[in-house]
């Protein structure tokens, strides 16, 4: 029957994937004479519509509890068997049903009688909520009636031991993919923030704050509790809570590998939860008011500044440059952060005026070439003198007009003269040297970030500033000692800082495999600081399949960045565009291409093998056309725009901490979004089924029925499989010789087809 294959395909799942509970509907299905079966309907009118998770940690115990809504979108009452499966080691509590708008529990009984009171109840037309164990840690509840347009609730309560990964405790919740949209030709997923999730842990000391690798957090602290919201649509969430003793770092390790490659690994290192004095800084704001700023762009320049201001403490230090043809500055050199010089300040920025031309190499040359007081050192020399650190925050809006204009000298003069002074620059509007910004965070160790027109640089600099306020340790550099165990193509580059309230998240490829020291090394307060962790590096894992997808898009933001600087190469060119059609990151060879108008790039339109064809219905919509041809996935922009989007774009991936970053950034360039990343492959919705992002032309496909003995003998052998089986009964999956695609109907495969596929995969 096909609901028992249905069952057995979901009990050689992850309990990881699917840990979120399963609606699977079943229609009646008349059988002669005798009594109707009960099967799995071949569509489905009852949809998941909301899923709430909640769970508190104490101590090592994490309390689920589960709440989930379906409706029934149909024209006829329904019965549904839910399936839950439970985690590793997880106890289950308790399951409550909406009856009547109440929440009714369910009560053990021996279970020949309670599948006898289910079915009378079901006879009377009641609503009963059998649950059964089905084995493998998998609960059923048999749930009816559902009426046409009824609302139905579930709730299941469980506990569960969390692991420990290194110096942290994760916390799991996997939503499942296969009723995560609903059910239709379409293939739609259900609107943003259906799914929620909470963790809360007391605030104690021992635990420090929560980091996940998969989504954004909202982290808040409630009557001596923190209290951790995700972000946006909370599908497939790890959350990470470092343990801290005393004063150490809290270092976790986690790995993705297969034996056919080297293996992925996510460093985090948490700061130690006490904490000497804050760190003394020395802070330059460096603005640009020339004529293109005036306007709106002052506005939130000044705005900006004054949120800078708000961030000093009474130990730091500050100046204030502002540039135009010339460079003026408030007060000479450096000042403390008083509440009068502050006032001052504010004053200052409020008297700005835009005008005249953009003496950018001025502007540096007054930030990093001299410290009031200290001619004879650079500001950063001064600073580290007195055991400062001397931050410079650059914001402007074009391109140098006065004085040196090109741009690799400019930023040539200021590596001479930056000595260890961090530098963040901030581009404003299209008309920026965006390479020119770039190259300074880079080689200030700052970040870039570019801000279009209407959007706001008062958050933008407001962001990077809170984020400045306390440097817990600064040069810090990342090791792994091990048996032949190396880290590879790490990033962000070393050395690297870690900042109050941050974690410092290290993404690498390594070679070899087993237990190994991972150890930390850099400065703090003028003393040296060494954190160490002992981890294991798999050889062969499906666990943290987010970690590929992190690395590559950080990857490929400091590879567009070496681009942009020194210019392109075809291997360069071909690692980016791999990198982005492996992991499906925005590239400018993949989500969207930028050229200049109405030129399209002629060895871009010969590898579409689709160009002059028309574009499939469910393409992208068409942002651009060349020589009659359909450019599905093409921006057509102005040349500097084209350099603005992809510095946006590359800075964005270089700070890239959680899937949520890199999905936002597919939805902002039109690409991947509401696709979905299974064991780093890339699927999208097309034709009604799930199809991998590196299918092409050429590549062999075998088709497979689902359910069959073959399909199950291929999950048994490759268990690459399992986790991309579970988007559904229609996928098709990319190995590296061969596809293999489920569908509803084909023949069974023989031995040596069998093991021709799993040779091809």
């Amino acid at each position: 029957m096909r609901f028992s294959l249905m069952l057995a395909s979901l009990l050689v799942l992850p309990a990881t994937l699917a840990a979120q509970g399963r609606l699977i509907p079943v229609c009646p299905m008349p059988r002669g004479d005798g009594p109707e079966l009960m099967v799995r309907c071949p569509t489905s009118d009852v949809v998941r519509t909301r899923s709430d998770v909640r769970v508190r940690l104490d101590g090592r115990v994490a309390r689920y509890e589960i709440s989930e809504q379906f409706t029934n979108r149909g024209g006829r009452l329904g019965e549904a068997d839910y399936l839950f499966p439970l985690p590793p080691g997880a106890a289950f509590r308790d399951l409550k049903l909406s009856i009547n708008g109440q929440m009714v529990s369910g009560e053990t009984m021996d279970a020949g009688q309670a599948r006898g009171v289910y079915e009378e109840i079901v006879r009377r037309m009641r609503d009963p909520a059998l649950v059964e164990w089905m084995g493998s840690g998998l609960l059923r509840g048999r749930i009816f009636p559902i009426a046409p347009g009824e609302v139905k609730k579930v709730v299941v309560s469980y506990e569960a031991v969390v692991a420990r990964e290194g110096d942290a405790l994760r916390v799991d919740y996997g939503v499942g993919q296969s009723d995560s949209r609903t059910v239709g030709q379409q293939g739609t997923t259900l609107a943003g923030g259906q799914n929620s999730f909470t963790l809360s842990y007391a605030m104690n000391g021992e635990l420090g704050t929560a980091y996940s690798p998969t989504n954004a957090l909202d982290l808040r602290q409630n009557a001596g509790d923190y209290v951790v919201r995700v972000l946006g649509d909370a599908s497939d969430v790890t959350v990470l809570v470092p343990l801290r003793v005393g004063n150490s770092a809290a270092i976790s390790v986690l790995t993705n590998a297969s034996r056919r490659d080297d293996g992925f690994a996510m460093i985090t290192i948490s700061p130690p939860a006490e904490r000497a004095a804050p760190s003394p800084r020395d802070v330059t704001f460096v603005l640009d008011v020339s004529g293109s700023m005036s306007g709106q762009k002052i506005e939130q320049a000044r705005a900006a500044g004054k949120e800078l201001l708000g961030t000093l403490r009474p130990q730091d230090r500050f100046r204030l440059i502002d540039f135009s043809t010339e460079v003026h500055s408030f007060r000479d050199g450096m000042v403390y952060a008083t509440r009068d010089n502050i006032a001052a300040a504010q004053r200052y920025l409020g008297g700005l005026v835009a005008g005249g031309g953009t003496n950018i190499a001025g502007a540096l040359d007054e930030a990093l070439g001299h410290d009031a007081g200290a001619t004879e050192l650079t500001a950063s020399q001064a600073a580290r003198d007195n055991g400062r650190l001397a931050v410079v925050l650059f914001v402007t809006d074009g391109m140098p007009t006065i004085g040196e204009r090109n741009g690799d000298a400019i930023a040539a003069q200021a590596a001479r003269e930056r000595g260890d002074a961090r530098v963040f620059t901030f581009g404003l509007g299209a008309d920026v040297n965006s390479a020119l910004l770039e190259q300074l965070a880079l080689q200030g160790r700052g970040t870039a970030q570019f801000v279009r027109p209407n959007e706001d640089v008062e958050r933008a600099v407001g962001i990077v500033a809170s984020r400045l306020v306390d440097p817990v340790a600064t040069d810090l550099r990342v090791r792994v000692e091990g048996d032949d165990i190396q880290l590879r193509d790490v990033v962000p580059a070393m050395p690297a800082d870690l900042f109050a309230g941050q974690d410092l998240v290290v993404l690498a490829r390594y070679t070899g495999n087993g237990r190994a020291r991972v150890t930390v090394e850099g400065n703090a307060r003028g003393r040296r600081v060494r954190w160490t962790s002992d981890a294991s590096f798999a050889s062969d894992t499906r666990d943290n399949a987010f970690v590929p997808r992190l690395w590559a898009a950080q990857r490929i933001g400091y590879l567009s960045a070496e681009k942009r600087q020194n210019g392109g190469s075809p291997e360069l060119d071909t690692e980016i565009r791999t990198l982005g059609e492996r992991y499906g990151i925005p590239t400018e060879f993949t989500a969207y291409l930028v050229q200049e108008p109405a030129t399209v790039s002629a060895d871009v339109l010969m590898r579409r093998k689709d160009a002059g064809r028309p574009a499939p219905a469910d393409a992208p919509a068409l942002r651009g056309q060349a020589g009659g041809m359909a450019l599905s996935n093409v921006v057509v922009t102005s040349v500097g725009g084209a350099s603005f989007e992809a510095a946006k774009m590359a800075s964005a991936q270089r700070q890239a901490k959680t899937l949520a970053d890199i999905d936002s950034m597919a939805m902002a360039a039109g690409g991947a979004a509401g696709g979905r990343t299974v064991n780093g492959h890339t699927f999208t919705w097309r034709d009604g089924r799930w199809v991998d992002g590196r299918l092409t032309d050429s590549t062999r496909v075998v088709q497979v029925q689902t359910y069959s003995k073959s399909y199950f003998a291929l999950l048994d052998t490759l268990p690459d499989l399992r986790a991309m089986a579970a988007l559904g009964d229609r996928v098709v999956m990319v190995g590296r010789g061969v596809a293999v695609e489920f569908v509803p109907q084909a023949p069974e495969l023989s031995a040596a087809e069998l093991a021709r596929v799993v040779r091809g995969w």
